[in-house]
C-alpha cells in the first residue's frame, strides 16, 4: 500500500496540483490584502469615511460581561469582493492558458515524408530532366 501511495504521489498531476494549491494560497493572501488594505479603505472614504469591515447590524447590544450579538455584513461584503477578484483573476489566467494552447494546436503539422517509392521516382524524373 505504501508503494502504491508513493507511485500516486509522484505522478505529475499530483505534484502540479500541489504547486497550484501553494501558489493559489499565496495569491489569495495578496488579493485579500488588496481588498482589505487598499480597496475597502478607498470605498470607505467614498462612503463618508465609513470602515466597511465595521458595518454591522446589532441584534442585541452588549450589557455588562455579555458581548453584543451582531450580523457583521461589512466583513461579508469584503469576502464577496475578495472572492470576485480571485475568481476574475483565475478566469483571466485560464483564458490566457487556453489561448496559448490554441496557438499550439493551430500550428500546422509537418508534412509527412514521402514514401521511398515516391522519392525514387522523383530522383529518376530529375535525372531524365538533366539528360534532356
Amino acid at each position: 500500500m505504501l508503494k502504491e501511495f508513493k507511485e500516486f504521489a509522484m505522478k505529475g498531476n499530483v505534484i502540479d496540483l500541489a504547486v497550484g494549491v501553494i501558489i493559489g494560497g499565496a495569491f489569495g493572501k495578496i488579493v485579500s490584502s488588496l481588498v482589505n488594505d487598499i480597496l475597502m479603505p478607498f470605498f470607505g472614504y467614498i462612503l463618508s469615511g465609513i470602515n466597511v469591515a465595521d458595518l454591522k447590524f446589532i441584534i442585541r447590544p452588549a450589557s455588562g460581561d455579555i458581548p453584543e450579538v451582531a450580523i457583521l455584513y461589512g466583513s461579508f461584503i469584503q469576502a464577496i469582493v475578495d472572492f470576485v477578484i480571485n475568481a476574475f483573476s483565475i478566469f483571466l489566467f485560464i483564458k490566457f492558458l487556453s489561448s496559448l494552447k490554441k496557438k499550439e494546436e493551430e500550428a500546422p503539422p509537418a508534412p509527412p515524408e514521402p514514401a521511398p517509392e515516391v522519392v525514387l521516382l522523383e530522383e529518376i524524373r530529375d535525372l531524365l530532366k538533366e539528360k534532356q
